[in-house]
């Protein structure tokens, strides 16, 4: 039986992805790299470090990955702040309230900052439903690694084996898949399209779950 939920945030909570390419390209530019679309399209689920790491290995580039991320951040949190179409993705809430009732523990692994998810939650009033939140920038190695699933396990108080994870990215269903937690994976339609197939069920909304069938999924 299915104790805690393990919410992945960009792309499953809220749609900040577009938010974060416009704040990625933007800076790009100002780097003068040329980062295709099908390289970006790798960074889904990795933290910024990992993903700034990855840049100066591809690009052979002359900065401090602290640097870089610093700048992104400037850039995205401009965007944030400014933005004011960004919402909740459909049905999400619903399903939080719902699993929050119904005494299932939820706990927040993002691969963003801690800034970021403090942004996100303050803005939609998440705090008090969830009783951790883990920031990939807190570990060395991003998703696919299960760490921050596993660190997320931890601090519930829950085996794996009685968490589920949900998960948009390929790379955060390969993490849940290495933890040894079952994942179900969010076919979002704003999402750079990602491989669910290791998911071990697929949803495309929200409402084809609720706090019943969430418990008996494991």
């Amino acid at each position: 039986m299915v104790k805690t939920v393990i919410f992945d945030m960009d792309g499953v909570i809220v749609d900040t992805e577009p938010l974060h390419h416009f704040a990625y390209h933007k800076h790009f530019k100002h780097l003068n790299i040329d980062v295709t679309p099908e390289l970006y399209a790798t960074f889904t689920g990795l933290s910024t470090k990992n993903t700034y790491q990855r840049l100066i290995d591809a690009f052979a580039l002359e900065h401090e990955v602290q640097d870089l991320v610093r700048s992104k951040r400037d850039f995205f949190n401009e965007v944030f702040d400014t933005n004011e179409e960004l919402s909740l993705l459909p049905g999400v809430f619903s399903l939080i309230q719902d699993l929050h009732a119904n005494g299932i523990q939820l706990v927040l692994a993002s691969s963003a900052s801690k800034e970021t998810i403090k942004r996100v939650f303050d803005r939609f009033g998440l705090h008090q439903y969830f009783t951790h939140t883990v920031s990939g920038e807190d570990f060395p190695q991003s998703k696919p690694h299960p760490a921050i699933f596993l660190r997320a396990a931890e601090l519930s108080g829950t085996p794996v084996t009685e968490c589920i994870v949900i998960e948009d990215s390929t790379n955060g269903i390969k993490a849940s898949k290495a933890a040894g937690i079952f994942c179900v994976g969010y076919r979002s339609a704003n999402t750079v399209p990602q491989n669910l197939d290791e998911a071990d069920r697929v949803i495309s909304h929200f409402d084809e779950l609720n706090a019943e069938t969430v418990r008996n999924l494991v």
